[in-house]
């Protein structure tokens, strides 16, 4: 068998070794295949139970048993993909799974490919293709918030939400056709002002999606985070702090930190994409100048900035060019060494810069503080989990072109256009909308789509 109406198998856990391990065969020969690998302990087999049922025995090849081994049997339409599945569990050994694999392949199963499964489970209406992306989301969600709005992707609400839209520009559209063809017969009046009205609140809406995206991106992808400030002020002593480990050599000595030193870390759920940047002075050695350029690079490009101050020093000028950078930023003013004797002019400091906290990078006091001034500065303390969320820049770029679609047909409403200049704009908006829960959408697309997938998934 060739293309979709393969049976289709693959490693379906982590490529390490663990307690556990599954191979998957999803198709319309999965219970045959896995047959000829699984010896049954008992009268029952994989081809003579129902489904959602588990047989233990033993798999085995050409060469002999491989592992004792449990049958998980899935009758479709009723199973992930919506096709006959069977999940072969074994120990969790990368030889007894690539070996159960290529004893399954040997047997008449093709190698999935990426997100194979979950293309099947949304070819097969199992699945809509929001739902789908949100898979991915939950494999590598990070922290509870970004796997709770995974979840609630995965329930249909970001779903929800755009068919609630398209389904009323739908009526709206055939109201304005029905309007625009059949003049002779008893139809309702337009009101010109209410449908604009109308549109408007559309357009409300799909802003709202849209402002999401990005406090999602900062949620599945982490927090791409700056830490910026003058030489020796406790730059690198904040990034082993946050790390939980020595990341950055830490003396007393100026411009120790020559380069950008990366890690990511978590930090309760939120986390943090740390790079530790050189001390922005003026220099004239090659190397540390080199380094400087690279901190400010870094700094235009971060979504949060901790911008690192010397409590038991005065503030200097390198410290104030460093606040007017970052005032208008998402950032935390990080008054370190709070240990110390206060020098510090922090009353100019809050003047400017919002969120402030007090800290000792050498002892750890403060850090709570610090996480809690970083929640809000990105205003994680105030989302909703369950509301609909945009994740991906397919879904970005479908709202945005339905958005603006939607912008047209209401600037058509005012400047006194025809009627069925403002039925295209929406006939483009509603198929925006249609590609973007996979109702309309072409094969390149669906493609791309679970090509970013693991394979297993």
């Amino acid at each position: 068998m060739t293309g979709e109406q393969a049976t289709i198998a693959a490693i379906s856990t982590p490529m390490a070794a663990g307690g556990l391990g599954v191979v998957r065969i999803s198709g319309p020969e999965a219970l045959q295949i896995a047959a000829r690998v699984f010896r049954p302990v008992g009268t029952r087999t994989i081809q003579n139970v129902d489904g959602y049922t588990g047989i233990f025995g033993r798999v085995f090849d050409r060469a002999g048993d491989i592992d004792e081994a449990v049958a998980l049997v899935f009758h479709g339409p009723k199973s992930y993909t919506g096709e006959d599945v069977v999940e072969l569990s074994c120990h969790g050994g990368l030889y007894l799974l690539q070996r159960l694999l290529r004893a399954i392949l040997d047997a008449g199963a093709a190698p999935a490919g990426p997100g194979e499964f979950t293309k099947r489970a949304f070819l097969n209406g199992k699945l809509g293709l929001t739902q789908a992306e949100a898979v991915m989301d939950l494999i590598s969600a990070q922290g509870k918030q970004a796997s709770r709005s995974a979840l609630a992707a995965h329930d249909g609400v970001l779903y929800q939400k755009i068919d609630a839209v398209k389904s009323r520009l739908i009526t709206l559209g055939g109201h304005i056709s029905a309007w625009i063809d059949y003049p002779e017969e008893d139809i309702e009046a337009l009101e010109m002002d209410s449908l604009s009205q109308e549109l408007r609140g559309m357009q409300v809406s799909l802003q709202k999606l849209l402002d999401s995206f990005e406090i999602g991106k900062l949620l599945r992808e982490g927090i791409d985070t700056a830490i910026i400030g003058k030489p020796n002020v406790g730059k690198s002593t904040l990034m082993n702090l946050l790390a939980g480990e020595q990341k950055s050599i830490v003396t007393d000595i100026p411009g120790t930190t020559r380069d950008v030193v990366e890690d990511t870390v978590r930090l309760g759920d939120l986390v943090l994409r740390l790079a530790d940047t050189a001390g922005i002075r003026t220099t004239d050695d090659p190397v540390e100048k080199q380094g400087v350029r690279l901190a400010q690079k870094r700094l235009e490009s971060a979504s949060l900035v901790l911008g690192v101050f010397d409590n038991a020093d005065e503030l200097t000028e390198h410290d104030i060019q460093l606040i007017e950078r970052i005032k208008e930023r998402p950032a935390v003013a990080v008054i370190n060494k709070a240990d110390l004797l206060k020098k510090l002019d922090i009353e100019y400091i809050k003047d400017h810069i919002q969120h402030i906290v007090m800290i000792s990078a050498s002892t750890g006091d403060g850090l709570e503080e610090l996480i809690e001034a970083i929640r809000e500065v990105l205003q994680l303390n105030h989302l909703d989990e369950q509301a609909a969320m945009l994740s991906t820049e397919r879904q970005r770029n479908c709202t945005q072109r339905a958005l603006q679609s939607i912008g047209e047909a209401i600037d058509a409403l005012t400047t006194g256009m025809t009627l069925d200049a403002v039925d295209v704009c929406l006939e483009d908006a509603v198929s925006a909308l249609l590609e973007l829960t996979g109702e309309r959408v072409t094969d390149v697309v669906v493609d791309e789509v679970f090509s970013h997938f693991c394979v297993g998934k």
